[in-house]
């Protein structure tokens, strides 16, 4: 029996490859450039995709495949899917929600303690030998009791919530309506009002034009000097000059980022500033998670070979 196509676009794990491997006629490309250069035969039978990465995936690479029906993205982010262009050509896009709320969330919180607490500068004082030559470090600030804002409280947003409620934090989020929330979390209408009344700010926003720059020059001020931002959503949801701006003219006082704009070339003015934690995209990145995510784009491929229903569709 003939085993069905499937391109995997992108650097997978050993874990991912051989299960795919295992069930179908499995051909590799190391980015959506590179399908052009599959062989013809494969490009017009393939139906479904293993989507990885964070090159644009549009219609011009799904004119390349006229079999294809699905697009099945490894992670919850799928702003780098020309969604409507697959809707268009009746292709359907699945992604990878829910498994990886919990890794998120905890480097969320995780980045706010480093920034705060100067972990990475206390560590250092260790192992320079400024501990013993120096003495004790400088005072950090604290976390326990502040106001924290979350920008997007969908199923990582009330994740990070739901933490930071430990760390008897007061909650405000922004949302386009008031969601159902715990007694005392405040909705504030709009971006700039939720950043006046908080001391952190969580950025937990899907990618894509809609949210583009929402963390913007008037939201930034409006957090004011003793603000921190954590940002674990995608770059594009900060105005990147304008933050840089802030953190060099201490406007703020912090930022622990997990994403950023050109990712993995990122804006050199970062390397420069001692008052924010920097992390290479790694808030989904642990060996637990990234299996469950490969399963469940796996599932979803499964379920369109056996005509059942997607267990996540997007469109």
């Amino acid at each position: 029996m003939t085993r069905p196509t499937l391109i995997a676009i992108g650097r997978y794990y050993d874990w991912d490859i051989e299960p795919m491997r295992a069930e179908y006629d499995l051909h590799v490309a190391t980015d959506t450039g590179a399908v052009a250069d599959l062989p013809e035969a494969v490009r017009t039978t393939c139906e479904a995709v293993a989507f990885k990465g964070h090159a644009a995936f549009g219609g011009a690479v799904m004119d390349l495949l006229p079999a294809l029906k699905l697009i099945a993205n490894y992670g919850v982010g799928y702003d780098t899917i020309d969604v409507e262009a697959a809707s268009a050509r009746g292709v359907k896009v699945t992604n990878t929600p829910d498994v990886l709320n919990d890794d998120v969330a905890d480097l969320a919180v995780a980045l706010l303690l480093a920034q705060s607490r100067e972990l990475r500068r206390a560590e250092n004082w260790v192992r320079s030998g400024d501990w013993a030559r120096r003495g004790d470090m400088r005072l950090a600030r604290k976390v326990s009791g502040g106001r924290a804002g979350i920008l997007g409280l969908g199923r990582i947003g009330r994740e990070i919530a739901d933490r930071l409620t430990a760390f008897k934090m007061e909650i405000h989020y922004h949302s386009r309506a008031p969601k159902d929330v715990p007694a005392g979390w405040v909705h504030h209408p709009d971006p700039v009002s939720l950043a006046a009344a908080v001391d952190f700010l969580f950025v937990a926003l899907v990618g894509g034009e809609a949210t583009r720059g929402m963390v913007s020059a008037p939201v930034i001020e409006a957090l004011g000097r003793d603000g921190v931002i954590v940002n674990i959503s995608r770059g594009s949801t900060i105005d990147e000059g304008a933050l840089l701006d802030a953190l060099e003219q201490g406007r703020i006082r912090g930022a622990g980022l997990d994403v950023f704009l050109n990712e993995p070339n990122i804006d050199p003015r970062f390397m420069a500033l001692e008052n924010v934690v920097l992390l290479p995209h790694v808030g989904s990145g642990t060996i637990e998670t990234r299996k469950a995510m490969g399963q469940l784009q796996r599932d979803n491929i499964a379920a369109h070979f056996a005509g059942r229903p997607l267990p996540t569709p997007v469109n």
